[in-house]
């Protein structure tokens, strides 16, 4: 009878089971098979928690395998309708510039002409250009397998290994560039995302409560106040088209404005206020998680700004893109994918303003 290594114990052929430096650890029958069964349950335990993520996992002739696959879920918003896109311009530059118009001269009655005055000097006007350096960020990543994890994966009948390596991938650079449009970059001071512009200002008297728990005459305070604020930030230049809110607040706009009279939500009094004011049909409230301050630096911020891309824009040089599945050995192929993208830039800051309330002090 041969050794059997047990752990880091051995069985002899006289039934005695030893360790590793030959000490006796049991003698009798009942002893080793104790000792034994609880190594096997050991055992089984060890190889439950390293399948629980992999593919090989024990079953039996009565188990049904079901055909789907349960996919993970994240919390997915469409950039675009917060944030006008650019995609495709500045494909492979490093940098992105974008110049600004400003009007110069003195003011218009400067202009009128004494003609009793032997004087032929005219006023002038100008204009005058600035710039703002947008900069591009190069993304890549790449993705493996081998023959032994295609042909393994493939034994399940349900799952296709590459599909789900190229769907997790692909789920990496949207998400990622999501998270870049709201908050920007974690390790770049130069990436900003629409809720930590440097430039905007911030409003923190008008909001110091969610709208949702607001009465009457602070909801109505506030309806009043909001364009006006805006307006007054922007020197009176443009209306807003989109007001963005913590989701947590919007989910309460449900409520009526008043007990009283409780035919119209806050919602929809607070849409039709906006679309009224603006003259825009189009105006929209929108919902936002990273504007919650659970998800941000502790400040619950609500954002006015415009779909006008020369006031507001993100850049996309390189929309995703993925090479060709390739091998230099037949077992193991690649594939690489690559993009590029910039933070928010903001062509005229004073047409975005923010309102902030921090509800650990107020």
């Amino acid at each position: 009878m041969s050794l059997q290594l047990l752990n880091t114990a051995l069985i002899y052929p006289d039934g005695t089971i030893r360790n590793a430096v030959g000490k006796t650890i049991c003698e009798g029958r009942n002893d080793k098979e104790t000792l034994f069964n609880e190594q096997i349950i050991l055992n089984s335990m060890q190889e439950r928690i390293l399948n629980t993520t992999g593919m090989e996992v024990d079953i039996t002739t009565l188990t049904e395998i079901k055909r789907s696959v349960v996919k993970q879920k994240f919390y997915e918003i469409a950039i675009a309708d917060y944030v006008p896109v650019v995609v495709g311009e500045g494909a492979f530059a490093s940098n992105l510039l974008l110049y600004r118009e400003f009007s110069t001269g003195e003011d218009f009655e400067s202009g009128n002409i004494n003609m009793a005055a032997n004087n032929a000097r005219l006023a002038e006007t100008d204009v005058a250009v600035d710039s703002l350096d947008i900069k591009i960020i190069n993304w890549a990543k790449v993705l493996g397998y081998t023959i032994f994890e295609l042909e393994q994966a493939s034994r399940a009948g349900n799952w296709s290994l590459i599909e789900a390596k190229e769907r997790s991938r692909y789920k990496n650079w949207v998400l990622g560039l999501q998270k870049i449009a709201f908050t920007g970059s974690a390790i770049n001071p130069d990436v900003l995302g629409l809720l930590t512009q440097t430039g905007v200002t911030s409003n923190l008297t008008l909001i110091t409560e969610p709208i949702s728990d607001m009465d009457t005459t602070a909801f109505a305070a506030f309806v009043a106040g909001a364009l006006s604020a805006y307006q007054s930030n922007c020197n009176f230049t443009a209306y807003p088209s989109k007001f963005i809110i913590p989701a947590t607040d919007y989910n309460g706009l449900a409520a009526p404005v008043s007990e009283a009279f409780p035919i119209n939500s806050k919602l929809e009094f607070l849409e039709n206020a906006f679309k009224t004011i603006t003259n825009n049909p189009n105006f929209k409230i929108l919902p936002l998680a990273y504007a919650q301050q659970d998800k941000n630096d502790n400040t619950n911020r609500y954002t006015l700004t415009t779909d006008d891309q020369d006031s507001i824009q993100m850049n996309i040089p390189v929309d995703y893109t993925t090479t060709i599945q390739d091998t230099t050995n037949g077992f193991q192929w690649q594939s690489a994918a690559y993009g590029q993208y910039s933070g928010v830039l903001l062509g005229r800051p004073l047409e975005t303003l923010y309102f902030d309330y921090d509800t650990l002090t107020t």
